[in-house]
């Protein structure tokens, strides 16, 4: 089938991108480059295995031509990390809402079947243990701008959801719950390949906060292998489901296991919150997902153990020195 990626040039659309190719598909990519990278998929482009449309896709002149012939549809363009959040506010809420706006009218006009990748984030600050996809949300104050992101993409999945139920959009919601793996930058704030760069470097790994805060990570290959089975189950049209590794962990904690496996003597540094991304900045201490929805729609969960991802993003820093 013809396979449609937007943000398709960064993290998670390459590895996207090359499961649809090894399945034959026939895949268009489309990315601005502003955090996606080109050389994620420009053996495939250089080859004639992906048409590529650089631009934002919210542009006309870029998302029509892209939708010509798509019978399904991942919509991953958007603002990424948290230190482009805060940095650009205005462009980060624009890319969010007016590239999804564009996609999934585009997409309902066609009926085609859409996955749209949410985040974690929607949840603010609840610390639940176990989220639960009909959990409530609790954010902070509008002026601290930490939570436009969270915000933004909780308005994307009701703009999906209000496609979904007027116009009868095909579309999957899928909250992922810290996505990592090979391709990672820790350009954007991503923690762990910035840790895995940091030991390997012999630099300080460097933790915001008092370091207790708890996560789950989620393998990418994961990630792609739950969205394309998602894509795939006509039972989750409509719905918003978890997508993450239950499995938590402090952050203090994961710079020991990065050390720990990588053998590394780097020490581990506490830096304040304020320090790292200004003052008024806030966190949420815990985010650990329950995946009785995803288990139950596809059959498996992720599972790969981080230590496997953590050499992964490891090999990758190697083999692109």
């Amino acid at each position: 089938m013809r396979v449609l990626v937007t943000g398709g040039a960064g993290f998670v659309g390459s590895h996207l991108v090359d499961a649809h190719l090894a399945r034959g598909d026939e895949v268009v990519v489309v990315d601005d480059l502003s955090t996606g990278r080109i050389e994620n998929i420009g053996a495939h482009v250089s080859a004639g295995r992906v048409r590529f449309l650089q631009g934002r896709a919210e542009d006309p002149a870029i998302i029509d031509p892209a939708f010509e012939g798509a019978e399904l549809v991942y919509h991953l363009a958007a603002a990424v990390g948290v230190f482009q959040i805060l940095q650009h506010p205005l462009s980060s809420i624009r890319t969010n809402l007016d590239a999804s706006s564009a996609v999934f009218e585009r997409a309902a006009a066609g009926g085609i079947r859409t996955v749209f990748t949410s985040t974690s984030e929607v949840y603010g600050k609840n610390a639940t243990g176990g989220l639960k996809e009909t959990d409530d949300t609790i954010y902070g104050p509008t002026k601290v701008h930490r939570w436009l992101y969270a915000v933004s993409k909780a308005t994307d999945e009701f703009l999906a959801l209000a496609h979904h139920q007027e116009t009868g959009l095909p579309v999957t919601i899928a909250r992922l719950f810290n996505t990592t793996g090979p391709r990672q930058t820790g350009a954007y704030g991503m923690v762990v390949p910035r840790f895995v760069r940091q030991a390997m470097e012999g630099r300080p790994l460097t933790v915001y906060g008092d370091g207790s805060q708890l996560r789950c990570f989620t393998n990418v290959h994961d990630v792609v292998a739950v969205l394309m089975a998602l894509a795939a189950t006509p039972a989750a049209i409509g719905e918003v489901v978890n997508v993450g590794n239950p499995r938590e962990m402090s952050i203090r904690d994961l710079a020991e296991l990065v050390r720990s496996i990588l053998g590394s003597q780097s020490q581990v540094e506490l830096i304040d919150y304020e320090t790292a991304y200004g003052k008024g900045f806030e966190d949420m201490r815990r985010r650990v997902p329950d995946v009785s929805l995803l288990r139950s729609l596809v059959g498996f969960t992720p599972s790969t153990p981080l230590e496997e991802t953590i050499r992964e993003i490891a090999d990758c820093v190697v083999s692109t020195r």
